[in-house]
């Protein structure tokens, strides 16, 4: 076993929070079918309506990775690994849900608008009323949970992927933040044009994401923190299929759109990064006596 490695004893995930996972996985697959699919018609298809067409694949591609994060959450064998999943999940329907409210004029819920459209809105508001509640209620009985989970040999972050990991972290939250709190100043230093509204759901994914490099950190896990690895990874791709599709909306002989750009980078190195460390992970566990 290497030096600093150590045995860490865990529990196991509780059923109903792996319930909510799952099902949590699902409707964000919904989301980002109905964003990513249907792009140019969220008018009929989706809870509000998107101009930008780039702004409409972006989230869609985020709600996407967000269902890669969910399903491995759901899949850990002890709650060490899920807990990254939860925290950020909570974090950021708690956020999507304040959003929702400031913003609820521009949700389609007239009698004006599309039956399909009302019923889509209606089912968003529910979702992100009722996930936050549910994920509080099963953290209160994942407290109470006792069953051992199998032993794994704990080993920690890189020391260059820890500062990685904090300078991510830095930069989504605070990107986020000024979105929240500001979007239509904050808006003029994004790589495209965005609402009000839109500049704030991105906002929350920024924080979101943000939240669990900080969570990766702290944890500083090589097997914790693998479920962020693989949604890195898939953010990237499904972010570089958006501009693929939807890239001219971007100026890209502007800094905000090579920001971007590096800010796309360095979520893809963090998330190999993280990714490649599973081999030595997996060796000092089978060396261990």
């Amino acid at each position: 076993m290497s030096d600093h490695a150590t045995r860490r004893r865990d529990v196991v995930v509780a059923r109903p929070m792996r319930a909510i996972l799952v099902l949590a996985a699902f409707l964000v697959f919904l989301a980002g079918l109905q964003l990513t699919v249907f792009t140019s018609r969220t008018d009929e298809w989706f809870s509000w309506t998107i101009d930008v067409p780039m702004t409409a694949v972006f989230l869609g591609a985020a709600y996407w990775s967000s269902a890669v994060l969910e399903v491995a959450g759901a899949r850990s064998a002890g709650w060490g690994r899920a807990r990254l999943t939860v925290w950020t999940v909570l974090v950021f329907t708690t956020l999507t849900l304040v959003v929702t409210l400031v913003h609820l004029d521009k949700f389609h819920l007239g009698a004006d608008q599309p039956t399909g459209a009302r019923l889509i809105t209606w089912g968003w508001i529910a979702i992100y009323a009722g996930v936050p509640v549910a994920m509080v209620v099963a953290l209160v009985l994942q407290r109470r949970v006792t069953t051992p989970a199998p032993d794994v040999v704990r080993l920690p972050l890189p020391v260059g992927l820890r500062w990685l990991l904090v300078g991510l972290a830095v930069v989504l939250v605070v990107t986020g933040v000024a979105l929240l709190l500001a979007p239509e100043q904050a808006a003029e230093v994004w790589a495209w044009p965005l609402t009000p509204l839109t500049a704030r759901a991105v906002g929350a994914w920024l924080v979101g994401l943000g939240w669990a490099a900080a969570h990766a950190r702290l944890i500083d896990d090589v097997d914790q923190v693998r479920p962020l690895g693989w949604t890195g990874a898939a953010f990237v791709v499904l972010e570089g299929v958006a501009l693929a599709r939807h890239g001219d909306a971007l100026d890209w002989s502007s800094w905000q759109a090579l920001a971007y750009a590096a800010g796309l980078v360095w979520i893809g190195a963090v998330a190999a990064w993280i990714l490649l460390l599973r081999a030595g992970g997996a060796a000092e566990r089978g060396s261990s006596r």
